[in-house]
């Protein structure tokens, strides 16, 4: 893995610059050929077709789910840092330079560093990982994210034993970000948390791709968090920065509002938002007259992270 350090040189000062325009198309062949060795084709003459398609499935991936359509996932958003209109995400969106990208890891850990996106890639396995989606708001969908294993990113960092919780924070970007340049609602940037062993757990996985291809911007390109179990405000997009510390992050939902958004957010049908019932939920793309689907305790993940919370009352902790 290579660190950028202070004096690192920019890569458009040593690169072509026709090639560094065209870095997304180099980054697309390098993914290639992390896929090579399951005898996957992929044309990278069109950006548009998939580059992930037959990728392996990840731990817990449920192919017995039927995908939502990729038309509603990638036009159904919240990213209120550009809007509070779902639909007008996938526009204003579009203006976040994502290439280049790095992620700063610091905190208790043994080898904190800038590490380059594309650095980070070659030493991960990407996988398929098909999850249910439960945003806080009572609506649903199915994701076939492409992503890997945050625990195996953080192992590489070597955590310290002082190392109990990770906080994330993601891009802070006002002059393409709207709600950002005029502090709206939230204090920006956004910043999530999640305990250690929710971190390491093998569903929790960082994305940087869905339905076979490249993340979207409006779905939080070009790296975000993935955890399923949880309500969707916890899987914090465009993430820039990543903390291992002794003690809980202050998150930004949970500071706004806290009896609303709590710092755990397991989905819990058991336990009502203040301002509506999370007994069920309406699934996306599933038809006018479909009926609601019955919200199941941690998104019906239970039986894989449940005994996370054995000594925790689950009526107490949203």
């Amino acid at each position: 893995m290579i660190i950028k350090t202070k004096q690192a040189i920019l890569a458009s000062e040593i690169t072509d610059p026709l090639i560094f325009k065209e870095r997304r198309k180099i980054i697309k062949a390098m993914m290639a050929t992390l896929v090579a060795g399951t005898g996957i084709a992929s044309s990278l003459a069109d950006t548009d077709n998939s580059i992930w398609s037959g990728l392996p499935k990840g731990e817990f991936s449920n192919d017995s789910l039927m995908p939502t359509p990729a038309e509603i996932v990638k036009n159904y958003t919240n990213y209120y840092e550009f809007t509070f209109n779902k639909k007008d995400a996938t526009k204003l969106a579009q203006s976040l330079p994502t290439d280049p990208w790095s992620v700063e890891i610091s905190g208790e850990v043994e080898t904190p560093g800038n590490y380059y996106l594309e650095d980070i890639l070659r030493q991960q396995t990407l996988q398929e990982y098909i999850y249910r989606f439960r945003c806080v708001e009572a609506w649903s969908m199915v994701v076939p994210w492409v992503g890997f294993s945050l625990g195996s990113l953080l192992k590489k960092a070597k955590p310290l034993s002082t190392a109990n919780f990770v906080k994330f924070t993601s891009v802070y970007r006002p002059e393409v970000m709207p709600n950002q340049l005029n502090k709206k609602m939230l204090d920006w940037p956004y910043v999530e948390g999640l305990r250690m062993d929710e971190a390491m757990h093998p569903l929790t996985i960082l994305a940087v791709g869905m339905y076979g291809d490249t993340m979207p911007k409006q779905n939080g390109a070009p790296l975000r968090l993935v955890v399923p179990w949880k309500y969707g405000f916890k899987n914090i997009k465009a993430i820039v920065k990543i903390e291992l510390l002794k003690r809980p992050p202050t998150t930004t939902w949970n500071k706004f509002a806290p009896l609303e958004y709590g710092f755990y957010a397991n989905i819990n049908p058991a336990v009502a938002h203040p301002r509506w019932s999370q007994s069920s939920e309406r699934q996306l793309g599933s038809g006018l007259f479909t009926p609601r689907r019955e919200t199941e305790i941690f998104n019906g993940y239970g039986e894989q992270v449940a005994s996370l919370y054995n000594n925790m009352d689950l009526r107490h902790f949203f």
